[in-house]
């Protein structure tokens, strides 16, 4: 198990680069988180929802992602309340105040998903959620110490040099945990160094002597992590990119699913800003892309509290086009309806009024994959849905695609706002060369899947480099393999 020694230290990167590593040595790998906190959610091949880390840790392994994958799934609607998904199936809303009491329930959930995956691979990678240093939250925890004593899964910590105290965030990890739960640590490492390892030698030996521990690596900055999606909003950087077609996305206070947009990020012809609270939507964009979230009507007020409805339509008044994400499409109709109150109180909210349709909150979850057409190009493409609510109204009558014949999503008459449902579009290399050449721009020639499989790769080399891999793997209890990277 890689716990960390606060949240955003690379815990993910690091499961994904060992789940690629382990594959590589012949190992059945699987990646398993028991309990995350993340609004950027990917759908599995059983048909529920699981974090969208740990569906890039099971391509990583080489496997289908499943729920099993990431029992108990936390999705932030307002700041004191959350979405609990359970293996993969929503369960409701809880509160902040009610979550401690209810948590300890949801330990049997858990260890059922661990073991039915254990029972399918020779390895188990497992990755911790924040830190297990938060001691306030030990009592019922399953993330962290609760999960790796009710297991009884091996420990490494993680630190994280990049942000500077890491001999005290190791060593202050150790000193304020219960010694039972110390205990469960075999090891540590270092992650995110840049410049010359030797100048940590020192550092790094004063950690072992403090802690007792040993230590399994000091991992280098690894420069590709890029190119694989991000989990946490904390990533989106700013603009990426210098062509000279400008996209801007709002970062909505609930913003979900966000790598959606990490293909156009590696496209030549195109610069993507991300455009944080307290800035205008840029005026030169070409398109402005309303991305998804877990709380439309609450991120649609976030999204006039900043002015960018104000922004957005200049931006349609000066002939720009905006694409709408699943919430970003039901903010574009004219109302959007919860009268049972599924996503806050019940009620209704005024749209945006650039698209000529209405959305209904229903009880019931989409969840599932799909293959459709891109109705303006005749693209196919692949992607998932996870919403609620039902669009309708008469902009249905031009839809965005077609899956299965039945029509998806919808177009302005003028063609220049769009709204669609679908996620992971962009990552179809036909789909997104054929919408890159009806507006005009030259698509690389990049593959976005190649390129992700490509920073794996990468990934599993460089921690093979800086890692004792094999010291990782006899505390997992797997028989040396005397192999490398292959």
């Amino acid at each position: 198990m890689i716990q960390g020694t606060g949240s955003n230290v690379g815990k993910s990167i690091l499961v994904a680069g060992l789940c690629r590593a382990a594959r590589a040595r012949g190992l059945s790998v699987a990646p398993f988180k028991p309990q995350n906190m993340s609004n950027n959610a990917a759908v599995t091949a059983d048909g529920g929802e699981i974090g969208r880390a740990q569906a890039l840790q099971a391509l990583a392994a080489g496997r289908d992602p499943v729920t099993d994958m990431n029992p108990v799934l936390i999705k932030p609607e307002t700041d004191r309340a959350a979405q609990i998904v359970v293996q993969g199936r929503a369960r409701g809303a809880w509160r902040a105040a009610d979550f401690a009491g209810e948590r300890p329930g949801l330990m049997g959930a858990v260890l059922d998903s661990f073991h039915r995956l254990a029972a399918s691979a020779d390895l188990i990678l497992v990755e911790g959620a924040g830190s297990p240093a938060e001691v306030n939250l030990r009592r019922g925890d399953i993330a962290n110490m609760g999960f790796a004593r009710a297991a009884g899964v091996p420990v490494v910590l993680v630190g994280d040099i990049d942000r500077g105290g890491v001999i005290a965030q190791i060593v202050g990890t150790q000193a304020v945990l219960d010694p039972a739960d110390a205990a469960m640590i075999r090891g540590f490492a270092v992650n995110k160094f840049r410049g010359d390892p030797r100048l940590f030698e020192d550092g790094y030996a004063a950690i072992e002597r403090a802690t007792g521990w040993r230590g399994f690596g000091l991992v280098p900055w690894f420069a590709l992590a890029h190119r694989l999606p991000a989990e946490d909003a904390v990533d989106l950087g700013g603009p990426t990119g210098t062509g000279t077609f400008h996209i801007a996305c709002p970062m909505l206070s609930r913003i979900a699913n966000f790598d959606d947009l990490d293909p156009l990020k590696l496209e030549p012809s195109i610069r993507l800003s991300m455009i944080p609270p307290g800035s205008p939507l840029p005026g030169d964009a070409d398109l402005v892309i309303l991305p998804g979230t877990k709380s439309t009507r609450g991120d649609l007020e976030f999204l006039r509290m900043q002015g960018w409805d104000i922004d957005l339509m200049a931006h349609v008044r000066r002939g720009g086009r905006v694409l709408g994400l699943c919430g970003g499409y039901q903010m574009l109709g004219r109302r959007i309806l919860d009268p049972e109150g599924r996503e806050g109180p019940a009620g209704e909210t005024a749209g945006l009024g650039l698209l000529d349709v209405e959305t209904v909150m229903a009880a019931d979850k989409t969840l599932t994959r799909v293959a459709a057409t891109h109705d303006a190009t005749g693209a196919p493409l692949e992607g998932y849905e996870i919403h609620i609510g039902r669009t309708e109204g008469p902009d249905r009558a031009c839809p965005f695609a077609r899956i299965e014949g039945r029509p998806e999503g919808a177009v302005s008459p003028d063609g220049r706002i769009v709204g669609t449902y679908l996620h992971g579009l962009f990552a179809e290399d036909g789909f997104r060369r054929a919408w890159l050449d009806a507006l005009g721009l030259a698509p690389g020639p990049l593959s976005h899947g190649a390129a992700v499989e490509a920073a794996l790769d990468a990934l599993a080399e460089h921690l093979e480099r800086h890692l004792d891999i094999e010291a990782l793997l006899t505390i997992a209890g797997v028989p040396r393999t005397g192999q490398g990277p292959a």
